[in-house]
């Protein structure tokens, strides 16, 4: 991911599947200075960008392809492509991902402004059931 986006990662917000409460996941995120924020249970409203996405890939890309095939990478590395460079996506005006992200450009700010606002007091390991993580997060606030 690093090398595919023009712009630094201050966070990462995910739904709570396993594989993101993994703590060599969580380590490794804030060994990059990115903080780790997932969504309530039964938000998915809350991840609305990755649910349309994923809307797309299900109604564009994949009635498209076989996914047996030996070229299914290269179909993968077109399609992204094409989502990102070429397809207007609603969302954004009719503009492409590459058109905003280029607009935001002067906006957006660089590791080192990401990496001096990182506060690694202010980050732990988070558990996956959010009721036990909102009973740990109490605790912590109260030593």
């Amino acid at each position: 991911m690093f090398e595919e986006f023009p712009f630094a990662f201050q966070r990462i917000q995910t739904d709570r599947g396993r594989e993101f409460f993994a703590y060599k996941f969580q380590e490794r995120l804030m060994e990059y200075g990115i903080k780790f924020r997932p969504i309530k249970p039964r938000s998915p409203h809350l991840n609305g960008k990755v649910e349309r996405s994923q809307k797309t890939d299900l109604e564009e890309f994949y009635p498209t392809i076989n996914l047996k095939a030996a070229e299914i990478h290269d179909q993968l590395s077109e399609w992204q492509h094409y989502y990102n460079w070429e397809r207007p996506h609603g969302s954004l005006h009719g503009k492409t991902p590459s058109e905003r992200v280029t607009e935001l450009s002067l906006q957006t700010p660089f590791w080192d402004d990401v990496d001096a606002l990182y506060d690694p007091a202010k980050e732990r390991i988070q558990e996956q059931n959010y009721y036990a993580d909102l009973q740990i997060r109490k605790l912590k606030r109260c030593l």
